[in-house]
């Protein structure tokens, strides 16, 4: 995720931050409040973090959360980058336990995407095992193609 370096300089444990538990939620306004003051200093700095060491020849950087990063990743890699916005309604994300909270979950760092972006994909992930595994597939079988 872009935001890997936040936990790193507060001595955050990681991979709690990627699940919807209480301890991402205890940490949530400060990592956001964080990543604003480092993308007003450098708007390129968690694009640059993400790529890193970065060899591959498909690499898949999951959690933009801005226009900003999308057209960081576009300039610096052309055609070759493909948008894949995940969606579940929100149903589906209540019934995986996230709760909205005003102030954070209508901030740019969480809808920041919701406007402006013309995705290559959109894969849906309600749960539904097969469908999702033939949204993936497709997706798959078209990096394949254009490799």
């Amino acid at each position: 995720p872009i935001e890997h370096p936040s936990p790193q300089e507060h001595g955050l444990d990681f991979q709690r931050l990627l699940d919807a538990s209480a301890y991402k939620e205890m940490f949530r306004q400060d990592m956001i409040r964080w990543g604003e003051e480092k993308r007003h200093t450098d708007p390129g700095f968690f694009c640059r973090a993400a790529v890193e060491g970065a060899l591959q020849p498909v690499w898949v950087v999951s959690d933009t959360r801005r226009l900003s990063d999308v057209e960081w990743f576009r300039d610096a890699y052309g055609d070759v980058v493909q948008t894949v916005r995940v969606v579940a309604t929100e149903e589906t994300r209540k019934r995986r336990n996230w709760v909205f909270v005003t102030g954070v979950d209508d901030a740019e760092s969480e809808c920041g995407l919701d406007q402006g972006v013309a995705f290559d994909w959109v894969i849906t992930n309600d749960g539904d095992k097969v469908a999702l595994g033939k949204q993936l597939e497709m997706l798959v079988q078209s990096l394949h193609r254009n490799l």
